[in-house]
């Protein structure tokens, strides 16, 4: 039977052959045990999440197995001119078109999907680590290689793989059936050619929407729309996103009437100004009103924390899992929800306190807990929160925790408040965007219930990890 090691309530990770990985996925899709979100397969890996109210993953028949579809043989032209080519050459001792000859001449088979949506592991890449220093941001169709990998970046993300080149196809297209191109088990064989030809898009399947009921006129500081967590799509390297803080966003949807997960407004430091084109009832925070047909809202400063929900009345209508967190602009038209919100874990209840200057934050030993010279510094040092933190992830400044060994791990998926550490020795708690699946070494994983706190945290508030041992 396969390793399994609980991270936090609502997650475990099982130690398995990537193989039975991804055939223990398919049996949980097609026949999910009740309380069952999503299974996300990873090199070695297989990682469960559930609800912990309902399911207990040791009671879980790890021993199922899938048949999934058959493999393909996939062609994608692909122009060599990536601005790594020459520095890969080098490092092999050969010339870039001995480069260009071996990749293109490799077994490329998908192993799974993850990082990003569509963003498939491929076998056939070169020996070669990951940059020191990641790039801000790589063009989306990007092809690299790092770990003995292949990927290629389906949209413009930061990444840290070699770039040997880039490909014309549309790795993920949320509207279509199946969004991502590949999946595991497809062959891959890379074209070489001069010049890239434009790619038609696949079919969207569309998003439904209800009737229209507010106008952005002014779209404050970062405003988007986001309800619960939208899992079953892990193996397709889409994260589960939803609101920073669930437990502000279940308040929210409670005084206005709706489901605790239902899609809301989450306000970033300033919120925005909005027009109602009909009568509507709307909650910032737990406080009710009812907006007139044509009545604006100036919603103001988030008074605390740093993030703020505006709910409607039945839930707005979202974008389709996969698509990247886009902040609201100037004309923008919300719709309501057609349908009700995700399924998924009761929210945590809302904290007790915010904006002071220094939180705790409770934390489990994380699966790379072994990783670090004296790992225990984690809960004895005192971190703030950087400028530089997202969705994706808080970043911490502080004292560097030592390594023993390299960072870099054969890619797992991630559990939600992963706290990750890169070569540079410094925390990044993960967020709900974060990469489905990563590797660098996890080092702890908050408690669910304490998230919303670091959520709330402003840049410069101060955090200390408290260790909570499992019962």
């Amino acid at each position: 039977m396969p390793e399994l090691r609980k991270l936090c309530e609502g997650a475990a990770l099982l130690s398995l052959r990537n193989e039975d990985a991804l055939d223990l996925a398919a049996a949980l899709a097609d026949d999910p045990p009740e309380g069952f979100l999503d299974a996300v397969p990873g090199a070695r890996t297989l990682l469960l999440l559930y609800d912990p109210d309902v399911l207990d993953p040791a009671r879980v028949d790890l021993s199922r197995r899938s048949r999934r579809p058959a493999a393909r043989v996939v062609r994608l032209q692909a122009c060599y001119d990536g601005a790594d080519l020459d520095d890969v050459a080098r490092e092999l001792g050969v010339t870039r078109e001995e480069v260009v000859r071996r990749h293109a001449e490799a077994d490329h088979v998908v192993s799974f999907l993850g990082f990003a949506p569509g963003f498939a592991y491929m076998t056939g890449g070169f020996a070669l680590p990951r940059l020191r220093t990641p790039r801000v941001r790589v063009p989306a169709g990007s092809l690299a290689v790092a770990d003995g990998y292949t990927g290629i970046y389906p949209a413009a993300t930061p990444g840290g793989w070699r770039l040997l080149g880039r490909v014309a196809a549309r790795m993920f297209e949320p509207g279509a059936n199946p969004p991502a191109l590949l999946r595991p088990g497809d062959r891959v064989i890379f074209e070489p050619v001069g010049r890239l030809e434009e790619q038609p898009a696949r079919t969207p399947v569309g998003s439904p929407s209800g009737p229209p009921l507010l106008r952005v006129l002014a779209p404050g500081a970062f405003t988007s729309v986001q309800g619960g967590p939208r899992y079953g799509l892990a193996s397709s390297g889409v994260p589960a996103g939803g609101a920073m803080d669930v437990a502000a966003l279940a308040a929210a949807n409670h005084a206005a009437g709706n489901a605790p997960l239902a899609a809301a407004l989450e306000i970033t430091l300033a919120g925005p100004e909005l027009e109602a084109l009909q009568d509507v009832r709307v909650a910032l925070g737990t406080e009710m009103q009812l907006l007139a047909r044509g009545q604006r809202l100036r919603t103001g400063p988030v008074r605390r924390g740093v993030r703020a929900y505006l709910a409607v009345e039945g839930g707005l209508s979202q974008p389709l899992p996969g698509e990247p967190v886009r902040a609201l602009g100037p004309g923008d038209t919300l719709h309501r929800a057609s349908g009700p919100g995700p399924p998924g874990p009761r929210p945590p209840a809302a904290p007790l306190r915010w904006g002071e200057p220094l939180i705790e934050v409770r934390a489990h030993r994380g699966p790379q807990w072994d990783f670090f010279a004296s790992p225990e510094d984690l809960f004895d040092r005192e971190y703030r929160v950087s400028p530089s933190s997202d969705r994706r992830g808080l970043r911490l400044q502080g004292p560097a925790l030592a390594l023993a060994r390299r960072s870099d791990i054969p890619p797992e998926g991630t559990a939600p408040g992963a706290v990750q550490v890169p070569g540079d020795g410094l925390p990044i708690v993960l967020g709900p965007d974060r990469p489905v699946t990563g590797g660098y070494a996890k080092i702890a994983t908050v408690v669910p219930a304490d998230f919303p706190l670091l959520a709330q945290a402003r840049p410069g508030t101060a955090v200390r990890f408290v260790e909570q041992p499992w019962t």
